[in-house]
């Protein structure tokens, strides 16, 4: 039977109903713009510091030699214990210089007797020779013998001093104060004068030296940077860190750097004094050190989770523009501060950088915006930490549709 021609008239009708209902449910379907976390650029005053490697040495160290030779007669000290200056350390046996400083005091006291009888003979000839009783002759012989007595009184008492400096030489006391190690000797060992073995060895360990290196290449740099004006220089402590990644709980001061620079390593020496009350520190320990080299203003810090480097090492950031749209910004950096790259080219303060939900963009797509750092003071689970399921879109919440209504 044929068709009648208002059917065949309604049939094409009613396709593009269906075609239109279609096309419909598929526009509205289409997920939202992706929702991203950005951190909007602000100019910082920022403390430029290096990490250079280090070795700890003792402030003072002092090696305990005798001066006298004798036998060791007791050891006065506790090894590894604290000594003062002047604390006497070992005694030896001074019986022969005890009897050498008698001998030399009875010369002395000889010599004063013998100086007092010259002079009262000088001076009998001195009378005798105004009523020319004796010869002029007599007179001055009388008055040389009394300059020699004289001469000899005073070569007596020199004699006297030596002999009581090598019997307080028997007593050996500590050349510094500080920290004592091991003794190289026992009671009864022979010593000598200025021997080459020290009976011990004394250190100041508070405060105590970190001598480190550095390149010559970065101080030319820092140099360039001040005289640039783009860095003050500026005298600022010294954060010490041990070998287990913690920092030692003093600041160190910059003592003095090396006025030459090494040819073998192309680096020059800098000391550190830190305080050391605890002794933590002890000579010889391998240290890092944060030595600041200046202070810029207006420096310009970016998240490094911000920042994308490519095999060749170029880097790049993804930042919102104007327009709501994602751009790739070709970036330069030069060090890392804490968790943020320092920026030196290609970003300016007011770019709002991409740091999360990077996975789910690409150039040239509109996105909605969220404050990183108001997102984690909310405590909300940014883009990129805490995924929907599978196959329920990411709702946007209010706080993400108001910035991307003001773009």
């Amino acid at each position: 039977m044929p068709k009648s021609p208002r059917r065949l008239v309604l049939l094409p009708l009613a396709l593009s109903i269906m075609l239109a209902a279609c096309g419909g449910d598929d526009a509205a379907q289409q997920p939202p713009p992706p929702e991203v976390a950005v951190v909007t650029l602000v100019p910082e005053t920022t403390t430029l510091t290096r990490e250079l490697p280090g070795r700890t040495t003792a402030y003072q160290i002092a090696e305990v030699r005798p001066q006298v030779s004798g036998i060791i007669e007791r050891r006065l000290f506790t090894e590894g214990g604290m000594v003062k200056e002047g604390e006497p350390l070992y005694q030896l046996d001074n019986a022969t210089y005890e009897a050498a400083l008698a001998s030399a005091q009875a010369q002395l006291a000889r010599a004063e007797a013998t100086v007092e009888a010259a002079r009262l003979r000088a001076a009998r000839t001195t009378e005798l020779a105004r009523i020319d009783a004796v010869s002029r002759q007599d007179e001055e012989n009388a008055t040389a013998a009394l300059r020699q007595a004289e001469a000899d009184v005073k070569a007596s008492r020199a004699a006297v001093q030596s002999a009581q400096v090598n019997v307080g030489f028997a007593r050996i006391t500590a050349p510094i104060s500080g920290q004592i190690g091991r003794s190289s000797v026992t009671q009864g060992a022979l010593v000598t004068a200025n021997q080459a073995q020290p009976l011990a060895t004394v250190q100041q360990l508070d405060p105590i030296y970190v001598d480190l290196t550095q390149s010559a290449s970065e101080l030319l740099e820092l140099r360039k940077a001040v005289a640039a004006g783009t860095l003050e220089r500026a005298d600022l402590p010294v954060t010490i860190v041990l070998e287990d990644g913690t920092e030692f709980p003093h600041q160190g001061r910059l003592a003095f750097s090396e006025v030459s620079v090494d040819p073998s390593t192309g680096s020059y020496a800098l000391r550190v004094v830190v305080d050391n009350p605890e002794h933590i520190l002890m000579p010889g320990m391998y240290v890092n050190a944060m030595v600041g080299s200046g202070v810029r203003q207006g420096a310009i810090l970016v998240p490094q989770q911000g920042v994308a480097r490519d095999p060749k090492g170029n880097t790049s950031a993804m930042v919102v523009n104007d327009q709501g749209l994602v751009e790739v910004r070709a970036v330069q950096v030069s060090r890392t501060i804490g968790d943020k790259w320092l920026v030196e080219g290609g970003l300016v303060a007011g770019d709002r950088v991409i740091v999360e939900g990077l996975q789910k963009i690409q150039p040239g797509i509109p996105v909605q915006v969220v404050e990183a750092r108001a997102q984690a003071a909310a405590g909300d689970a940014g883009p990129g930490s805490d995924a929907p399921a599978a196959g329920e879109p990411a709702a946007p919440s209010a706080d993400a549709a108001e910035p991307a209504d003001q773009q």
